[in-house]
Order: structure tokens, then sequence, then C-alpha cells
């Protein structure tokens, strides 16, 4: 079988990459929370608009200083100008910005922007099948991942992010949605606080019938009796040494990776106040870096089979995977200001830069890694090519086939020709 080749240029486009990026935020929206934010008070030469373009810009193009992103913009300032007439910023203004606008207009416009395209298309909202999320289908209920990832910083220049004597770092504390793999809560703060102290509000959100799974780290009874009564289920890790007292077996021996499944009453004085009702326990064997180990769940919920309890506390590995691709392809490396304000800022616009690339990946039914499709749209920023349809092109093999082979290929040694047929 031999593939006909369809060689095709790109498909040319009156508008940049960039713009058409840009194009997804509504024309009204940056104005708009610029007002409602106090921003535009500090907009002279400047825009908001001008300045969240080049914050975006940032992150697509990896960008590694102030001066990166000014040269840059400046020596494309003719085709910057098309997107909504933005302007190269000078590196004071480009600092000033991120220092004194507050960047709760970036907040708002992320959330914004992700309201946005959720109605454009409510399939991107509802996600789709795929590897990690296949379990998250088969609940009827929303599920949601909470975990924090630290962001290291350079201690000598970020005083106000001390996490240890020698270590700066913020930290930012997201609710992901399991099966759309998109967030739904987000809060920047300082690596110093314990995880445990946002657990409320990372949850506050999450409606009765609903699904959580936490890591060890929020692991805080009194909250999680909280859930209990208002009607959302949870799963999370047990702590070593967590004292207990077994109520009721309800496995009498192990049953593959299962070994244990119990309900259990909290020993603990404090620990029984927190949480006066029973807990269900269940131990398993998981494989972790390719060989098995003993970890123990909790949760509330009473019906679900031991190994789907297990099972979704592995899905909770996909917030990880999150972390990792924003890590490894946006820029949260080299920060654009040495303030809280600007850290916060360069955050809330990789968010926005995720969201973007995602939508984008969804309505070309973009099948490879984000952290290619991110290669892709860099590549070409500045190029007029149709966005959707290169990325369409990067897809499975298209055209057309035929079949070169010979009848005579089909020939047994020791068969003459006249004897086939």
């Amino acid at each position: 079988m031999k593939k006909k080749n369809h060689t095709t240029a790109p498909v040319r486009s009156h508008l940049s990459v960039l713009r058409q990026i840009c194009n997804l935020i509504p024309n009204h929206l940056v104005p708009k929370l610029a007002r409602e934010t106090g921003t535009d008070r500090l907009c002279r030469s400047f825009s908001a608009w001008s300045h969240c373009t080049a914050l975006l810009f940032a992150q697509l193009t990896h960008a590694l200083g102030l001066n990166d992103v000014c040269d840059s913009l400046r020596l494309h300032a003719g085709a910057l100008s098309a997107v909504r007439g933005a302007t190269p910023p000078s590196r004071n203004n480009l600092s000033h910005a991120n220092k004194r606008r507050s960047a709760q207009l970036g907040e708002k416009l992320f959330w914004a922007v992700l309201a946005h395209l959720q109605n454009l298309s409510p399939a991107f909202a509802a996600g789709r099948q795929g590897s990690g999320r296949r379990l998250a289908h088969r609940f009827k209920a929303a599920i949601h991942v909470v975990d924090a990832t630290t962001i290291e910083l350079i201690a000598s220049c970020l005083d106000w992010a001390k996490h240890r004597r020698r270590k700066a770092a913020a930290k930012c504390h997201l609710r992901l949605d399991l099966r759309s793999q998109l967030p739904r809560f987000a809060i920047i703060a300082t690596a110093g606080e314990n995880d445990a102290r946002r657990a409320r509000e990372m949850c506050a959100g999450i409606r009765p019938g609903e699904v959580v799974l936490f890591d060890k780290a929020y692991l805080d009874f009194e909250h999680l009796f909280s859930l209990q009564e208002r009607g959302v289920f949870w799963v999370t890790r047990a702590k070593e040494g967590q004292a207990y007292r077994v109520v009721k077996r309800r496995l009498k021996k192990p049953a593959g990776k299962i070994l244990r499944d119990d309900e259990v009453v909290l020993k603990g004085f404090y620990s029984r106040q927190a949480y006066p009702k029973r807990l269900r326990r269940v131990e398993a064997l998981v494989e972790v870096d390719g060989e098995e180990r003993v970890m123990v769940f909790l949760t509330n919920n009473f019906a679900w089979a031991p190994s789907s309890v297990a099972e979704l506390y592995r899905c909770r590995w996909q917030i990880e995977c999150f972390f990792k691709a924003i890590k490894q392809t946006l820029q949260l490396c080299d920060f654009l200001g040495n303030n809280a304000n600007a850290v916060r800022w360069q955050l809330w616009t990789a968010l926005l830069c995720y969201v973007l690339l995602r939508f984008l990946a969804h309505m070309s039914r973009w099948a490879g890694s984000f952290t290619r499709l991110w290669a892709v749209c860099r590549s070409a920023l500045w190029r007029r090519l149709d966005l959707r349809a290169l990325l369409e092109s990067y897809g499975t093999a298209s055209g057309s086939f035929r079949c070169l082979g010979q009848p005579e290929a089909l020939w047994l040694p020791g068969l003459r020709p006249h004897a086939v047929g």
C-alpha cells in the first residue's frame, strides 16, 4: 500500500497568528475590566490592552526578560498595531505597568475569557474522553482535583516571598475539573502558608453530589466534615500514624490489589471532635514508578467499590500533568518583575494563555501534546496563516490510497500463472 502524495501549501490568511489568538478575547472585555478595577486611570501612553497583549506575547514566545519582550514587539510594531491597535512598550513602561497596575485585572480577564469560550463551545466545557479521563465520564457528577504547585523565585530580589532560609517561592493553589481539564478556581499566594489553610476557599464553589480529590497536604478533618455536611464526596490519602478504630470490616480477606476496606472512627480527641462520624479506610497496592506500594485512602462514600476509590485517587495525577505542561512550556521561570503584583500578572497571563491554546486545540481536534501545540503557535506567531487549518494539518495521514501490488504477487512457489483464478 502506498500513499499518494498530496502536498499542499499552508492556508493563507489576512490575519497574523498572534491576532487570531488575541481575537478569542472579546473586544470590549479588557477596557471594561480596566474601568472596573481602576486600571484605566494609570493608562496614558500604554493602554491596558497593549499591556495584556505584551504579557500574552511573553508567554507565547517564552521571553526571557523585559528587553526580550520590548525589542521583539518594537521590531514587529506594524503587525502588532493590527492587533486592535496595540503598541509596543518601552522597558520602563512595561516594568511600571507590572508594578502599579492591579493584577486583579489579569485575574478577572482570565475567568471572563474562560466563561466566554465555554459559552462559545459547550463541548469545550464538557471535555472529551481520553487517557486519564475515562473514569471521570463514568461518574455523572463533576470530579474536582485540588492541589498546589510551588514556583521558585530569586530570594535576593523577592523578600516578600521568602519560603526558606535561602529560597523564595510563590504558590498557585488550583482546583481542576477532571473531565474538561480546565481550572475552576485558583489562588496565587506565597509558599510559606500551609496548603490546608486554603482548602476551604478552594472548595467553596463545589456543589452537593460532586466529588473532590485531595492530596494529604490538604487533610483537615474539620474541613472534611463540613464537606460531608454539604453532601460533597471526597477522597484523600491518610497520613502515617493516624489513630483510628475499626468499626466494621467490609472486606474479609484481600481481593486482588485491595488489601483492606474498613469503616473506622478517629481515636484522637481533637480529631474525633473535628470529624465525629464514620470514615471509610481503603488500603490498596498501587503501582508507583514500576513498583507496587501500599497506600491508604480515606473517603466519606460507602457505596463505591474499593477499586473505584483507589482509581479515583490515581486520577489526581492529572493535575500534576497540568502543572508540568504549563511549567515546561509557558514562561514561569523568568519573571518580568520582582514584586508580588508583577508575579501575579505573569501567573494569571500564563493560565489565560493555556486556556486560549486549549480552546484552539479543541476546535481543531488537535491530537498532539500541549507542548507541541504551543511550539507550533510560537513558530508561526507573526505569519499570516489560517491557524485552525494549520493545526488541523498536524493530524493523522490523509489522502487517497491505491494498491500497487499485482496479482502475480499472490502466486505460491510451484504454481503456474494459469492455475490462479
